[in-house]
């Protein structure tokens, strides 16, 4: 098994039960639990689980989002398969400005070779667009959240009212027709907000999983949703309703 496969099991194994033995770990990966250890200490040192002798428990608060390190490989493949769909619907010319979020760093990254303007929301989104040929790049103001590095609060909101787009790609930590478009932290709901009131049209990125899920913050009722691009994987009842309320999804 490659290493990072089995980063991923153990991550999500301490996850699942809130913490687990070295014996278990290995068992459960097929190592020796030597690698286990090693395993453990790059681990916590990314700040994906707590290390303590004999075992790892997990960081996470229930309902708290997973770490970007823990998510940015997570589902990369149709994370990328969305970014390229989202692609082929902006025209070139067009200003658009890009949530933060590992599906739209992804995004970012498929807009990099396009003759567009483009204003991401977090500097792992805007490290990947700088030197991008033919795009325009806008830098918000704002403060980087550790780990996530979204830019948030005043200065990122005041950004945003200045100027108008004609696309906004917003990520989602949870979406359903009944509850709309909701995320885990206040300050990225409040920059979600403004980034939707800044654009012509809105279109929400978002894997399977997210479709079930509510999160505490509030950004936006469903119908203020122009599309949602998601995984060919998504349940139908919730993609059914999000187009019974007007919006237009496309799975890929």
């Amino acid at each position: 098994m490659a290493s990072a496969d089995r980063h991923r099991q153990i991550t999500d194994a301490v996850r699942q039960t809130g913490q687990r033995s070295v014996t278990e770990l290995a068992e459960l990966t097929g190592t020796s639990e030597m690698t286990v250890r090693r395993d453990l200490e790059i681990l916590a040192e990314q700040g994906l689980l707590e290390r303590y002798r004999g075992g790892a428990r997990s960081l996470l608060l229930r309902g708290e989002e997973p770490p970007f390190a823990l998510r940015e490989h997570d589902g990369l493949e149709i994370k990328q398969r969305i970014a390229a769909a989202v692609a082929d619907m902006i025209a070139d010319g067009e200003a658009v400005v890009v949530d933060s979020g590992t599906t739209c760093l992804e995004v970012a990254r498929a807009l990099t070779h396009r003759r567009l303007t483009v204003m991401p929301l977090s500097l792992h989104a805007a490290n990947a667009l700088v030197g991008a040929p033919q795009l325009k790049l806008l830098l918000p103001g704002g403060e980087p959240r550790p780990g996530e590095l979204a830019l948030t609060g005043p200065l990122a909101e005041a950004s945003l009212a200045a100027l108008r787009f004609d696309t906004a790609i917003i990520g989602c930590c949870g979406l359903t027709a009944s509850d709309g478009l909701t995320a885990y932290d206040l300050a990225d709901a409040a920059i979600k907000r403004a980034a939707i009131a800044s654009a012509r049209r809105v279109i929400a990125v978002t894997e399977a999983a997210k479709f079930s899920r509510t999160a505490l913050a509030f950004v936006a009722p469903a119908s203020a949703l122009h599309g949602v691009v998601t995984g060919d994987d998504a349940p139908d009842d919730e993609t059914d309703a999000l187009g019974a309320a007007g919006v237009v999804v496309r799975r890929v």
